[in-house]
């Protein structure tokens, strides 16, 4: 009489997987409300840019009443940077701002979010 072999994942091995994409999925959880917080910030600065000119006041003012409208609490009007970009190029409009996700007991996440209605690339990615 031959004896077959098993194949296949043993119950420690399921719940050890099952237990990494848990951990993964709440992870995911906790980060897609502030990312897509981000991008309402990068959508509401150029949207504010655009209806504020050159303005420092009224581009605060703009971004204030979108960010009321999309629901951003992360950052207000007031902790935009609002600079010249050069003779007769209109102004830049450029955020940075942080985000701590408690996650059990100390330990928590920090992220680093930064953005701008600039060309510099690297200025736009989230850190």
């Amino acid at each position: 009489m031959r004896t077959h072999r098993q194949n296949g994942v043993s119950l420690t091995g399921l719940i050890l997987v099952l237990a990494v994409l848990g951990i993964v999925a709440v992870l995911a959880l906790k980060i897609l409300p502030t990312y897509t917080e981000y991008r309402a910030v990068k959508n509401a600065i150029v949207t504010a840019k655009a209806a504020g000119g050159n303005s420092p006041l009224e581009i605060r003012k703009a971004f204030d009443a979108n960010a009321t409208v999309a629901y951003i609490t992360a950052i207000s009007g007031s902790d935009l940077t609002i600079e010249r970009e050069g003779e007769g190029k209109g102004v830049e409009v450029s955020f940075a701002y942080e985000k701590k996700i408690p996650l059990v007991g100390p330990a928590s996440l920090l992220l680093e979010y930064q953005g701008t209605t600039g060309t510099s690339a690297a200025a736009a990615k989230p850190h």
